[in-house]
């Protein structure tokens, strides 16, 4: 990676004792800074070519959003960040990736815009009028365009002007200097109660605490909201549960990310050799994955799992330092993130050599019967508990036939019981979009408790996880975890599989294997 500061030929000057350590950064170059420079740095450059843009397949969808989002707030303006860059080590920052509330309303996505502020801000005759306050093009004769390393042109590339971002996003853009003021107009005895998306952005958040602190008050709008946790807590619960029913274009988009990572998951079948001879075999089956997901989309959706062996009972095995051995499965849990941001969350249990062995059958074939079980509950007018309820059913029936349950399965199934979750500790489902625990702020009424409506994407993801140290069960079963995970739509007619191409009957999952290894 290129060195953050520019490099002089000038030698390193002398640390005194006083020095800032916040500013010896800067000890290892020296930024050269005399007027002969920046005069000639800032000159002789062709006239920038203009931005390739359009308005995002998204906007008028987004627009709707937005709306949805202004009918539950009338009167309150609100703040939703897009959050800021992140320092991965000393000088270097993370990949940026805006905050799902920010991307979902305004249609941006991938590493687009750290720093910018999506505010609804109270019209008059009702409604909002929506601003996007961002960090635009830095002209050539400033500073920022060859010194800054985090956001000049001559380091990460031209900044999209202010007329390119609304053109992209149809939304009306301003720089986002002027959000101070924008924020603190009419807020206390004005009328307007300010609300901000928190967790988001530290600064903004701060932003808007200060501009409260002045309005000489801590009640907005007759609520009490000192130490503003109260509302701002209304406007996060709301722009997550907004994600609950996905509109056409973010079903479109989570077709394309469960598409990319079946295609992902046939890679790593192919690379399941070089697994098995590579000492760190689990790196092998994820670093295909990780490697398929930049290529075809943005990145991961999360970190893969890739668990070999025992390492599957681990239910976030995230290390992926082990063997993959033969005679054994692997547990591959993966996602494609999309350039949307939106992300499938697929897993299957694979044979290492492409035929499952008796044990291993058994207890698969278990797993998916609890599949098949709450995809059959998985229908609109039926709560979202019902999924998980129709799939511990079967989980605990098989594991009374196998002798395991110290009681009965139904008293297993009953709130005193629950032994048969000692090998499932984990929830069938959960909602999957831009987050892979998508919707995680909803009210419990809406989510653990609420009715299944038509455009509502989750998981179905039974398992079961028997630890090599278990001495509760038969030898033969410890070190064995099984899990299946899909892609689940609700349609007016029922649901549908996303990701039912990719096989799932031991059958079928032995099959493909051997055509992709021919």
């Amino acid at each position: 990676m290129t060195d953050a500061t520019p490099v002089t030929p000038h030698d390193m000057p002398s640390e005194t004792p006083a020095q800032d350590v916040a500013e010896r950064v800067n000890n290892r170059s020296q930024r050269p800074d005399s007027a002969a420079f920046k005069a000639f740095i800032t000159s002789g450059w062709a006239p920038r070519a203009a931005l390739d843009v359009e308005p995002l397949a998204a906007a008028p969808f987004t627009a709707a959003r937005r709306d949805a989002l202004s009918a539950r707030f009338p009167g309150a303006r609100l703040v939703v960040p897009a959050g800021a860059l992140s320092v991965r080590s000393n000088d270097t920052d993370y990949r940026f990736r805006p905050h799902s509330a920010f991307a979902h309303l305004t249609g941006l996505g991938t590493d687009q815009e750290p720093d910018a502020v999506l505010v609804l801000h109270p019209s008059a005759g009702g409604g909002h009028h929506a601003v996007l306050y961002v960090r635009p093009l830095a002209p050539r004769d400033t500073e920022e365009f060859y010194a800054d390393s985090r956001y000049g042109e001559f380091w990460v590339g031209a900044r999209p002007s202010l007329d390119d971002v609304t053109t992209v996003t149809g939304i009306e853009a301003r720089h986002v200097d002027e959000l101070r003021d924008a924020l603190a107009k009419d807020v206390g005895e004005g009328g307007v109660t300010l609300l901000v998306v928190t967790g988001a952005d530290a600064g903004v958040e701060a932003l808007v605490e200060a501009i409260r602190a002045e309005a000489g008050s801590d009640t907005i709008a007759g609520t009490d909201v000192t130490g503003s946790e109260a509302v701002d807590a209304d406007l996060v619960e709301a722009v997550s549960e907004l994600r609950l029913v996905k509109d056409a274009h973010e079903i479109e988009q989570m077709r394309q990310a469960v598409d990319a990572t079946i295609a992902g998951f046939a890679e790593v079948v192919r690379n399941l050799p070089r697994a098995t001879a590579h000492r760190r075999g689990e790196r092998v089956i994820e670093t295909t994955f990780d490697a398929h997901a930049r290529l075809e989309g943005n990145t991961v959706g999360y970190e893969t799992i890739a668990a070999g062996g025992e390492h599957a009972t681990t239910l976030h095995w995230i290390r992926n330092d082990g063997v993959v051995r033969s005679g054994e499965m692997v547990l591959l849990d993966a996602g494609v993130e999309v350039e949307s941001l939106y992300t499938a969350d697929i897993t299957r249990t694979l044979p290492v050599d492409g035929v499952y062995t008796e044990t291993q059958r058994r207890i698969y074939t278990a797993v998916l019967d609890a599949a098949d079980a709450a995809f059959a509950v998985a229908v609109p007018g039926a709560r979202f508990r019902d999924i998980h309820a129709a799939a511990m059913e079967v989980i605990a029936a098989r594991l009374e036939e196998w002798g395991l349950l110290p009681v009965t399965a139904a008293e297993s199934l009953s709130p005193e019981g629950q032994q048969h979750r000692r090998w499932m500790v984990h929830g069938t489902s959960h909602h999957l979009g831009m987050d892979v625990h998508d919707c995680a702020q909803a009210r419990r009424d809406l989510y653990l408790d609420g009715v299944l409506e038509p455009g509502m994407v989750f998981t179905i993801e039974p398992g079961l996880y028997f630890k090599s140290d278990d001495l509760t069960v038969p030898e033969e079963y410890r070190g064995i975890g099984v899990r299946i995970e899909d892609d689940v739509l609700v349609t007016a007619e029922g649901n549908e599989n996303l990701s039912a191409a990719l096989p799932r009957r031991a059958e079928d999952v032995e099959a493909w294997i051997a055509s992709l290894l021919d």
